[in-house]
């Protein structure tokens, strides 16, 4: 029976990442004497190697079977738990995922780092070795070597073992290489040919094995199926045992007469033949086993999954009832619909309203998840930053179980780890300096995240020495950023630091210093749409908070109308909306427009001249204006009318079309008319570089629009 093993790939991923995830967590925190956490580790690692092993990744098997090794003295307590070894555990895990992301993707690994920290395992295992072999023998009769035995394996699979990815043979080949292994096959429970189901294993075995190999050695082999068959391992008396197989007599096992097939010897010595190997390698198909062991995994690991809570599913279930329940009540209407059942009509149609939006609802729940899937590899991020640049920190983690759409999690990932890079670098002083300014010797970044209106907000804050204003307004007049009298508000001056190529380290190092970086936060966040802001007391620290929307898939948008067209405003960037007081309005050299927004003079977008769009509004004069935020910029979008507020299903230009500045992606209203949905950062940047090339001999301060004017994108 040939199984397609392909098809559990990314079940075994999804798994060996997760196990990898638990190793590093539990080794951060391993103290001496935590025998649970070294036997949770010991097993994490385990399960990796022999799924590893069944799918034919020698490499990650090989790798894995040295770290196990290791996990077994510190589980046995032939070790103590060094920090040393920790380390190299760590790194070891490292390796473990790069081979496995390897092997997923069908790549080529960093063979280097690979090749030193298996350097490590095998020069650790060794100094134990040797340590071991300076120990007296119990006794001085004892035998040098492990005596030979025969044992008796009854080995009965459930039949839906091939089913979950395990191969018998497989686990044949792993007993073959302990000695001499002789196979018989039980068919009493196969069935007539035509009630065989080809995915159900009917067969069991009666297996001897003669090994040098303890008995734990061999039940060790079943620890991967252990809960799906029913093993029996007996040693065999070696006068007990004729030459005939068919004859085998063991302890503990029954000698009812069984319907029995041979299959031949495998035997693994150092003089094995050619032949021997070469029947080892092949599977009941007819396939290698390094064939059948090594399917294509790249298309498997391009499908992602999701791990759902049962309580979602059954939501969703009982709403989907719902739904049917009413469609089928608007469908009896339908058939013979008279005007006196308008009411019964009216009442289905709010109904069908409602189920519709609850299951949008329940939808977009199953594709939540905790933001601790985010969170978790930061202490182990902390701790190598910690020890690379030798500064005392801990790690505080809070709102890990805060809820956040999948895609927007997977791409908000890069750049918190820039953002806690930088807390590392920047933030957090050396013991000395904060003993001598009275702080405690070890610093503090904290992680946290939670929900604000619609959104979530995510805060990476220290108790470091805090930004030096002085010294970010310094760098940016040396860069010709702002001009040397400008006058700036905090927030504007911490803005300044995510100008491409800004930074105000002293010396370039590889945690940061090198000016990249947090101009790509910057743009990572806004791509999703989200905002940063950045505030900061000296000498007390910093936080960085991101507000990010829950999901990518679904918008809240106030709808507005300019000439013919329908355009989207994300609610998240609205301040206020308001009609213009003609005394309010500023107009300087240029024809510049500001509108005075209590203290503040907020540059007016004419969207219809941005747009290139005709309209019979181009007066400003008590025009209406919705009043927009990005970057802690303020600017008044100009439009005809306001229309109703409503999530919208956003649908990516990018991928349909091309992208389009100042246009985040677009979305079909009830009508089947399609509305842009705007890009306020985008549309602030337009506005920027447009009156930048206009004025391209005049200094620019990008802190600022008072440079737009209204007549420009006529």
């Amino acid at each position: 029976m040939s199984v397609d093993l392909s098809q559990f790939i990314p079940s075994f991923l999804e798994e060996s990442f997760e196990g990898l995830e638990l190793m590093e967590s539990s080794l951060l925190n391993l103290q001496p004497g935590d025998h649970e956490s070294i036997h949770s580790i010991f097993r994490a690692a385990h399960s990796i190697k022999g799924g590893a092993g069944t799918f034919g990744f020698d490499s990650v098997t090989e790798f894995t079977h040295l770290v196990e090794t290791l996990l077994d003295e510190m589980r046995d307590g032939r070790r103590d738990v060094d920090p040393k070894d920790v380390e190299i555990l760590l790194a070891a895990v490292d390796c473990m995922r790069l081979l496995i992301e390897a092997a997923r993707d069908e790549e080529d690994y960093d063979q280097d780092k690979v090749a030193q920290t298996t350097k490590q395992l095998e020069q650790t295992l060794a100094v134990n070795s040797d340590d071991n072999s300076t120990i007296p023998a119990a006794s001085e009769n004892a035998e040098q070597t492990p005596a030979m035995a025969k044992y008796n394996i009854h080995f009965v699979p459930e039949h839906n073992l091939a089913k979950t990815g395990n191969d018998p043979l497989f686990l044949f080949s792993a007993l073959a290489e302990l000695g001499e292994l002789t196979i018989k096959a039980v068919t009493s429970e196969l069935p007539a040919l035509t009630d065989i189901d080809p995915q159900e294993l009917y067969l069991s075995w009666n297996l001897i094995l003669t090994t040098e190999a303890t008995i734990e050695e061999i039940q060790e082999i079943f620890e991967w199926v252990e809960d799906e068959c029913e093993l029996k391992i007996t040693q065999i008396d070696n006068d007990k045992v004729t030459n005939d197989s068919d004859k085998t007599t063991h302890k503990d096992v029954s000698n009812e007469e069984l319907k029995q097939t041979d299959i031949p010897t495998i035997a693994t010595t150092s003089q094995s033949s050619d032949n021997n190997a070469e029947q080892a390698n092949v599977t009941s198909g007819g396939v290698s086993k390094e064939q059948a062991a090594k399917p294509k995994t790249k298309a498997k690991a391009e499908v992602g999954s999701i791990r759902v809570g049962v309580d979602k599913v059954d939501n969703l279930i009982n709403l989907v009832g719902e739904l049917v329940i009413t469609q089928s009540m608007l469908s009896e209407l339908g058939n013979d619909f008279q005007m006196d059942k308008i009411e019964r009509l009216t009442n289905g149609l709010e109904q069908l309203l409602q189920n519709t939006k609850e299951l949008q609802e329940s939808v977009m729940r199953i594709r939540m998840l905790p933001i601790s899937f985010a969170f978790n590899r930061f202490p182990r991020l902390v701790h190598d930053l910690a020890i690379k640049t030798g500064k005392a920190m801990e790690l505080v983690i809070k709102g890990e179980q805060t809820e956040l759409d999948k895609t927007v999690m997977e791409q908000i990932g890069d750049p918190l780890v820039h953002l806690v890079r930088n807390a590392v670098d920047h933030g957090i002083e050396s013991a000395e300096v904060r003993l001598a300014n009275g702080k405690p010797e070890k610093g503090t970044i904290s992680l946290d995240a939670y929900h604000q209106g619609g959104n979530i907000v995510i805060e990476i804050s220290d108790d470091g020495g805090g930004i030096d204003r002085q010294k970010v307004f310094a760098k940016a007049v040396e860069k010709g950023i702002v001009e040397p009298n400008a006058t700036l508000t905090d927030s504007q001056v911490f803005d300044l630091l995510f100008e491409p190529g800004f930074s105000t380290a002293d010396q370039v190092t590889d945690i940061s210093g090198r000016g990249v970086g947090m101009d790509v936060v910057k743009r990572n966040i806004q791509s999703l749409g989200g905002r940063i802001q950045v505030e900061s007391t000296a000498g007390k620290g910093s936080c960085f908070k991101v507000n990010l929307p829950l999901t990518l898939a679904i918008l809240d948008g106030q709808l507005v109308k300019v000439g013919s067209e329908t355009y989207i405003i994300p609610l998240i960037s609205i301040v206020e909306s308001l009609q213009v007081d003609n005394e309010l309005v500023n107009r300087v050299s240029g024809d510049m427009a500001l509108y005075r927004l209590r203290d503040e003079n907020v540059p007016i977008l004419p969207i219809y001249q941005m747009f290139g769009l005709k309209t019979e509004y181009t007066s400003i004069n008590n025009a209406l204006l919705v009043v927009v935020e990005a970057d802690g910029q303020k600017v008044g979008l100009m439009v005809d009318n306001l229309l109703a507020q409503q999530q919208v299903v956003i649908k990516s230009l990018k991928e349909n079309y091309q992208q389009v500045i100042g246009i985040s992606g677009a979305t079909i209203l009830g009508d089947g008319s399609v509305a842009m949905i705007l890009d306020i950062p985008g549309m602030i940047q337009m506005a920027l570089t447009h009156a930048q090339n206009k004025r391209h001999n005049t200094p620019h301060n990008k802190t600022s629009l008072e440079n737009t004017v209204i007549g420009e994108y006529s």
